[in-house]
């Protein structure tokens, strides 16, 4: 590459990692005066679970649509808006509703939601979803505490010009699940008395559940659990210098652990009667894990 080539080059990858950067702070100040205060811990909430969001003291809420540049869900059971409010003194916002790459969007989209809770000052990415059990001695309604993933069939998030504002170019991952945040959950799952699983999570691109031979080779290669989102997140909230932590609840048997066929319904029929545990073991953990 000649010098005029190498210029032209660097000019546009510093020119996409503006664009990058200058699109999350459109976002932010076009409802920087809707912001209530300054939240501890963002909060996202997975498929069955959004109703979390209801059993607090709301202080306000931010609908997607009005985000200047934001991408909206299209999931069914995904409302699209930020809540904020504190879960006992915590301050947190709440992302009741994700997007995923199998809607269309483009990784940059689906991680933007995370990365602009922590322009709004999350210190801690706290991630939750609904998802198969790819370990067969996991059963549906089961929660698993996230140790690590793999990430799969999925772009990594931090492909392209990197943003410095946000992050290193090459972040460590050796620990992307906090180690002391999954002590604190823990001891909040045996302060409630409820079971907490610990594994690896492998996120598919969705939307078709996984096949058998998929489900299979998951746990091969050590995950426990498969789904459609979360890892994505998880690599950008550690890129911009968040603690991440995060529970599964196992919604369904893996295809071929179960004579069963799979369906979304079913997912979220499992996840519902799981709330109750699930907003129990939450609340606590929260309020453990930010002092």
């Amino acid at each position: 590459m000649n010098s005029a080539g190498a210029e032209n080059y660097f000019y546009r990858e510093e020119s996409e990692m503006t664009k990058l950067y200058e699109r999350l702070e459109r976002c932010y100040k076009s409802i920087e005066d809707k912001i209530p205060f300054r939240p501890r811990l963002a909060l996202v909430l997975g498929s069955g679970l959004g109703d979390f969001a209801e059993r607090i003291e709301i202080e306000a809420s931010i609908d997607y649509h009005d985000i200047t540049d934001f991408p909206v869900s299209t999931v069914s059971g995904h409302k699209g808006r930020f809540v904020f409010g504190h879960i006992g003194s915590v301050p947190v916002v709440i992302m009741q509703g994700r997007v995923h790459y199998y809607e269309g969007y483009a990784m940059e989209d689906v991680v933007l939601p995370a990365r602009l809770m922590h322009l709004m000052g999350a210190e801690i990415l706290f991630l939750t979803n609904a998802c198969g059990s790819a370990n067969p001695a996991y059963q549906a309604g089961d929660f698993m505490l996230l140790t690590d993933h793999i990430l799969y069939s999925v772009p990594n998030p931090l492909i392209g010009a990197n943003a410095e504002e946000l992050g290193l170019r090459f972040p460590d991952m050796s620990e992307v699940y906090d180690k002391e945040l999954r002590k604190d959950i823990l001891a909040a799952a045996k302060e409630q008395g409820l079971s907490l699983r610990e594994g690896v999570y492998m996120q598919f691109s969705g939307p078709s559940f996984e096949t058998p031979q998929e489900v299979k080779m998951a746990h091969i290669l050590g995950a426990d659990a498969v789904g459609m989102s979360t890892a994505c997140e998880a690599i950008a909230g550690r890129h911009c210098g968040m603690r991440v932590c995060g529970i599964s609840c196992i919604s369904n048997l893996g295809a071929g652990l179960s004579k069963e066929p799979l369906s979304d319904d079913d997912v979220k029929i499992v996840a519902d009667q799981a709330a109750p545990r699930f907003r129990k073991l939450v609340t606590e953990a929260i309020q453990r894990i930010v002092k």
